[in-house]
């Protein structure tokens, strides 16, 4: 498999995206091909810099054995954009602003799109309780999976 760099973007970077990159990194792992697949997240906003992820998203990863412990908060470069081969926004606003920061970038898509198909948002369970940021994990799950057999790498996921 060619190595590919995945970067996931939500607002804040403390729930969906390290969500996302630890189902990601979780799954590669998984299938042999952790060192293929580069993943990381960011937020749009830099509130959160520094944090961890949000104790839900932890509590919900663990429960399904992925370990979000290492993560911490960071807000999205333009050199980001550069850098990763794939960027994945959460919903269309994170989407819209990664267009606002680099214009003619190519590589910036909807997670609903380009992993799932469906074309949904992925909405924010921060405001929410456990068993939304459960319902997050699975969207999130699904098009991870989807995603990386799109990249050739479905065996052991």
């Amino acid at each position: 498999m060619k190595r590919v760099s995945i970067l996931f973007v939500c607002t804040g970077n403390i729930c969906r995206s390290p969500l996302a990159e630890g189902i990601m990194s979780h799954l590669a792992a998984g299938a042999g091909i952790g060192h293929d697949v580069v993943v990381d997240s960011v937020g749009t906003d830099g509130w959160h810099v520094g944090d961890p992820p949000d104790r839900r998203s932890i509590v919900v990863a663990r429960r399904h054995g992925v370990d979000l412990s290492n993560q911490r908060a960071r807000r999205v470069t333009p050199h980001d954009i550069d850098s990763f081969d794939i960027i994945l926004g959460m919903d269309r606003t994170h989407v819209a602003g990664l267009r606002r920061l680099a214009p003619d970038a190519r590589n910036v898509f909807l997670f609903g799109d380009h992993a799932l198909g469906t074309g949904e948002d992925i909405a924010d369970p921060y405001y929410g309780s456990e068993r939304d940021f459960e319902q997050v994990y699975a969207r999130l799950l699904t098009g991870c999976r989807k995603l990386l057999a799109a990249l050739g790498a479905d065996r052991g996921s």
